[in-house]
């Protein structure tokens, strides 16, 4: 018998041995729930043409050739992707809406015998599911890290979450480092969408009568925009500041950014894209910096002269509760260990 549900709760998703998404390729890539496996029904090309036909032909024809392909694609799937799954085998399958997609897996993995459920609603189920947490009222009580770029917020993020602090890697998610040079080398970002579902994902596992230490951000990180609930309990947290010397941050964050700075072309490029306030003339510098392949000392000139500025703007703006400042002399594993420590203790974790 065919099982139906709306419950995606994290308990409930955990009660299943697979989520599988039928959608087509493009589809799943766009968002889908994080850990589904995507075994789809009708690829990209597949879709398109059966949804030319219904369009534009036959809806009885389209419903034929459709049916043809989803079989044999259910049947390539059965012999790949699921052939050593058991009889005890649960998965919960779903399409966009829960309809003709999901139903013909699920009438099939009937048959064989797997207790099969269906997500009633589809992918739109738990999109609605996303849309309500991240766009209602901030449910959250976050704590800030802030500081100078290269002050090692992101290494302190793994560091806090190894004593026990919740954390929130804003940054990870959005497979973006948030500077003008933050884009990952060879990895575009996530869709505004796939971003919100990994980040309701690991908001759904925090503890909400606990902090949670998130980087202080801008609304956007490269492309990607922080959601109106988690924003709005970002401009509402108090801020542990960070500081550390100029030249330790530069040297810090030349080796964070070795993957831009060994490509000549993206460092450049990613120059030529600084707020034009800066003259030609220093931009020329930091661009022969650049192909000299000086990138400690490029990024001490960009630190002193660019983001630094840019930071004290910013924080002269704000208004925020200020819950502790930590000094660093340096940015060293030990330097990064004590701040943790530090920050730690400033949020009194048990």
């Amino acid at each position: 018998m065919i099982r139906r549900t709306t419950d995606l709760s994290a308990a409930a998703r955990a009660r299943f041995d697979a989520i599988i998404d039928v959608r087509s390729p493009c589809e799943f890539a766009h968002d889908h729930i994080p850990g589904a496996i995507n075994l789809p029904v009708l690829d990209d090309v597949e879709r398109a043409e059966i949804g030319t036909i219904y369009v534009q032909r036959s809806k009885f024809l389209a419903r034929r050739l459709g049916a043809a392909k989803v079989a044999r694609n259910i049947a390539i799937h059965l012999d790949d992707a699921l052939a050593d799954r058991d009889g005890s085998f649960r998965p919960l399958v779903h399409c966009w809406r829960g309809g003709q997609r999901s139903g013909a897996m699920a009438a099939v993995m009937d048959q064989i015998g797997w207790p099969v459920t269906v997500l009633d609603g589809g992918y739109m189920t738990w999109r609605r599911r996303v849309q309500a947490t991240l766009y209602g009222p901030a449910a959250w009580a976050v704590v800030l890290i802030d500081g100078g770029t290269g002050s090692g917020k992101t290494a302190l993020l793994e560091r806090l979450a190894a004593r026990g602090v919740q954390t929130l890697d804003l940054e990870g998610l959005a497979e973006h480092r948030g500077s003008l040079f933050g884009a990952l080398k060879d990895r575009p970002q996530p869709s505004q969408k796939l971003f919100e579902s990994r980040l309701f994902t690991a908001l759904e596992g925090l503890d909400p009568t606990r902090p949670v230490v998130v980087e202080a951000e801008s609304s956007r990180i490269g492309a990607r925009t922080v959601p109106p609930a988690l924003w709005a309990a970002m401009g509402a947290a108090s801020v542990i500041e960070l500081s550390a010397p100029v030249e330790a941050r530069a040297a810090f964050s030349a080796l964070s950014y070795a993957d831009i700075a060994s490509d000549a072309e993206a460092l450049e490029a990613a120059l030529s894209r600084l707020p034009p306030h800066h003259s030609k003339e220093t931009v020329a510098a930091w661009k022969a910096l650049a192909r000299a392949g000086q990138t400690q000392s490029l990024a001490s000139a960009l630190i002193a002269d660019h983001y630094d500025p840019a930071y004290r703007r910013q924080s002269a703006h704000r208004a925020r509760p200020l819950l502790g400042r930590v000094e660093m002399a340096g940015l060293s594993d030990a330097d990064l260990d004590r701040a943790a420590e530090a920050i730690a203790g400033l949020i009194k974790v048990d």
